[in-house]
């Protein structure tokens, strides 16, 4: 009978004669330069990994199927969204600040980022667990992420500076109160919702526009670690989030998600009580009803890590007819800001990758540059009289926008009837946690707080969180207080007697 072990060949096909043995003068010689497979396996071996991403570098992802379930095409025209549509899918989990080594079980925002291969291109999302972020301007973004890795002089994270980052940053309240409650840590990605988080634009078949926000509501139900189980789960299982979605899949048990979205009148967002494009805020169910859409599936893992998760680029400039983006500022500035990160990560011509290349034909004036691996015709400039493409006014219309006007500024958003940056994180306290919610919130504010955070910037923790609510501020500073007695008597009497000037000159 036949060996049916295929046999090691070099990455040009040819046959290998070992895969242990070095070519030598002799058993006991020197290794011969002329041994192109040793060398082929040494270079290759020192270049195979690519940069990890800069935030979301740990996770990991499947592949799957969305299905359109009900009828949104009064809403937007996109071929995606009509009714009856399954699109191929993929979708990469992940957290934010921690490197590809760190444990998935770390107090986190998740990344929720979704490829569609839809039929007029890709259509990406780049979102996460919760439905709003730390920052509303691109400029503090780059600080913010910075405050969570690690410092320059010792090379550790520390809390110290997230805090001093959040306490001077009080647009942060938000999410920070989302990061420190039940599900800043979920139990699995299957058990977690996703979120668009920014807004988008909708335009149906007439050109009437509209704003948008996605929900991606879990099938499987919410479900969260406390921080003593997401802590014994780092020491059991750093990848433990990757492993229970790669055997859940295998096994045959496909997660999936219902699409629900908010739609706002084109007109609404004018003088709607909040900003509708503060990636702060959500906008209340009761103003705005979450609508189904259809299915998110994952139904096949991976079969190579590295070509189809690590290599694989989400980007929210990929907008198809039908969808636009929104003057959120987050958003305008992620359309630059991603497909930047993967020309640096990947390279020039990362959507030829195959997980990022379109399902649909591509008609594309790029040319050249590293690893061009797709046949390029002539003519290659645009106009031409010989045949090339040409965009299609008629038919797609001018693109998803906007008016707008006045001097050219660096300013604030403009303040609607009730923006503030207390108001939505006291309610999602007061009228969203239970009880013994809000207890797991003081708990895991308290523990975060005295994990080398410094005085001034405790003080200004307290007043923090006091703002968002006050009786939840009195029991983090009360609990930090006593815990700091409990290990530090002098310690806490200093932060008393701080505390105390601190008042003082306010």
């Amino acid at each position: 009978m036949a060996d049916r072990t295929p046999h090691t060949t070099t990455d040009a096909g040819i046959p290998v004669e070992s895969d242990e043995h070095s070519l030598t003068v002799g058993p006991g010689g020197p290794i011969l330069l002329q041994d192109h497979y040793l060398i082929e396996q040494m270079a290759q071996f020192n270049r195979e990994r690519i940069p990890e991403r800069q935030p979301h570098a740990k996770g990991s992802g499947a592949f799957g199927r969305f299905e359109v379930l009900e009828d949104v095409s009064r809403h937007t025209k996109a071929a995606v969204f009509q009714p009856g549509t399954t699109t191929d899918a993929l979708i990469r989990f992940s957290t934010v600040a921690g490197e590809r080594g760190s444990p998935d079980t770390w107090r986190d925002p998740r990344g929720f980022a979704l490829k569609l291969y839809t039929t007029e291109g890709n259509y990406d999302m780049v979102g996460n667990n919760t439905p709003v972020f730390f920052v509303k301007d691109p400029m503090k973004f780059q600080h913010f992420i910075r405050s969570q890795k690690r410092r320059a002089d010792n090379g550790l994270r520390d809390h110290d500076m997230q805090w001093d980052f959040w306490t001077l940053s009080p647009e942060s309240a938000h999410q920070v109160t989302w990061l420190m409650g039940d599900r800043g840590i979920p139990r699995t990605w299957r058990h977690m919702n996703g979120y668009s988080s920014h807004t988008y634009m909708w335009v149906n078949a007439d050109g009437e526009r509209s704003w948008v926000k996605y929900h991606f509501k879990t099938d499987q139900g919410i479900e969260t670690f406390t921080q003593d189980e997401a802590d014994q789960m780092a020491s059991i299982d750093t990848d433990y989030h990757q492993r229970d979605l790669f055997e859940h899949i295998r096994d045959g048990e496909h997660p999936s998600w219902t699409l629900k979205v908010q739609v706002m009148p084109y007109e609404d967002a004018k003088d709607y009580r909040f900003n509708p494009f503060d990636l702060t805020k959500v906008w209340p169910h009761g103003d705005y009803p979450l609508i189904d859409v259809g299915r998110l599936t994952l139904d096949r893992n991976p079969t190579d890590m590295h070509t189809e998760i690590e290599q694989a680029a989400f980007q929210p400039n990929n907008l198809v007819p039908g969808i636009g983006p929104s003057p959120d500022r987050m958003l305008l500035a992620r359309l630059f800001s991603y497909a930047d990160a993967h020309r640096h990560r990947v390279g020039a011509n990362y959507h030829q990758v195959p997980v990022n290349k379109p399902q649909c034909p591509v008609h594309s004036y790029s040319k050249d540059g590293a690893m061009r691996v797709e046949n390029v015709s002539d003519p290659v400039y645009a106009p031409n009289s010989y045949g090339g493409p040409a965009a299609d006014v008629a038919r797609y219309g001018e693109p998803a926008g906007w008016e707008a006007d006045g001097e050219i500024t660096r300013a604030a958003y403009v303040a609607h009837a009730e923006d503030d940056d207390w108001g939505q994180p006291g309610t999602l306290v007061r009228e969203v946690l239970d009880d013994d919610a809000r207890g797991r919130l003081v708990d895991n504010v308290v523990g975060h707080l005295l994990n080398g955070v410094s005085e001034p910037v405790l003080v200004r923790a307290f007043e923090y969180w006091s703002n968002v609510d006050a009786d939840l501020g009195k029991k983090i500073e009360q609990g930090v207080r006593d815990k700091q007695d409990e290990t530090d008597p002098k310690a806490a009497d200093q932060g008393n007697a701080a505390r105390g000037d601190a008042q003082a000159k306010a």
